[in-house]
C-alpha cells in the first residue's frame, strides 16, 4: 500500500473564470464598437445632406430664399464618416500594432466629423457664396440668416464614432482577427490527430481534456 502513488486530483482554477469574464467582455465592447461605429457613420452621412442653414438673398424690392445642406457647409463629416467605415472593418483585418494604429484612425475620424460639424453649425460662408452667385456679386451676405439642428446631429454620431474608436484602442486586442480565424481552423484539423493523452502527473492537462471532452485515463 506504501509504494502506491496517489493520482493528483485537479483543482479548479481562477484563471478560466478570468479567462470567461475577459472573452465575455470582449464580446460585449466588440458589439458596442461594432453598433456605434456603423450607425455614427450612416446618421453622420444621412444628416450631411439635410439642410443646415437658411436665409435669403435681398434682390430690388424682394427677396431670394437660399439654403445650404451639410456639404454645401463642410464636406468634411461626410468624407470622414467614409473614413471611419472603412476604419471599423480594418480593424478586423489586422493585428497587434496595425490593429492599434486602424483604431485610432476610427477615433480621430469621428473627432474630426464631430468638430467640424459643430463649427459648421454657425458657419453662414455657404449661403453667402450662394447670395453673390444670385445676384451676380451686389450681394456678399444673405439676411435673416438661420441655422437647423442637422449640425449637432451630425456632430452627435461624430461622437458616436469616436467612442467606437476608443472601445477599439481600449478592449482590440482581445477582438478576433479575420486571417486568424482561418489560420487557426486550419491548423486545428492536424492538432486534433496528433493531440497526446492527457499527463496525469500534470492537473492542468486533465482540465484541458475535460474541457475538449476527452477522457483523461484512457490508455497513453
Amino acid at each position: 500500500m506504501g509504494g502506491v502513488s496517489a493520482v493528483p486530483v485537479p483543482q479548479p482554477r481562477t484563471e478560466t473564470a478570468e479567462a470567461a469574464a475577459t472573452a465575455a467582455g470582449g464580446r460585449r465592447s466588440l458589439a458596442a464598437a461594432l453598433f456605434l461605429g456603423a450607425v455614427g457613420a450612416a446618421v453622420v452621412l444621412l444628416a450631411s445632406g439635410q439642410t443646415w442653414a437658411e436665409g435669403a438673398a435681398a434682390v430690388g424690392a424682394g427677396s431670394v430664399p437660399l439654403e445650404a445642406d451639410g456639404r454645401d457647409v463642410t464636406g468634411l463629416p461626410a468624407a470622414l464618416a467614409v473614413v471611419g467605415l472603412a476604419a471599423l472593418v480594418a480593424v478586423f483585418a489586422v493585428r497587434r500594432t496595425g490593429r492599434v494604429l486602424v483604431s485610432a484612425l476610427l477615433a480621430l475620424s469621428g473627432a474630426g466629423a464631430a468638430a467640424s460639424a459643430f463649427l459648421g453649425a454657425s458657419d453662414s460662408a455657404a449661403l453667402d457664396e450662394q447670395a453673390r452667385q444670385t445676384t451676380s456679386g451686389t450681394v456678399t451676405s444673405v439676411d435673416a440668416l438661420t441655422h437647423t439642428a442637422w449640425p449637432y446631429v451630425t456632430a452627435a454620431a461624430g461622437l458616436l464614432i469616436l467612442l467606437a474608436g476608443l472601445l477599439a484602442l481600449r478592449y482590440g486586442s482581445a477582438w478576433p482577427a479575420m486571417s486568424g480565424r482561418y489560420e487557426r481552423e486550419g491548423a486545428g484539423g492536424g492538432a486534433r490527430k496528433a493531440r497526446p493523452a492527457a499527463d496525469p502527473d500534470r492537473p492542468e492537462e486533465l482540465w484541458k481534456a475535460l474541457d475538449r471532452g476527452e477522457d483523461p485515463t484512457g490508455d497513453r
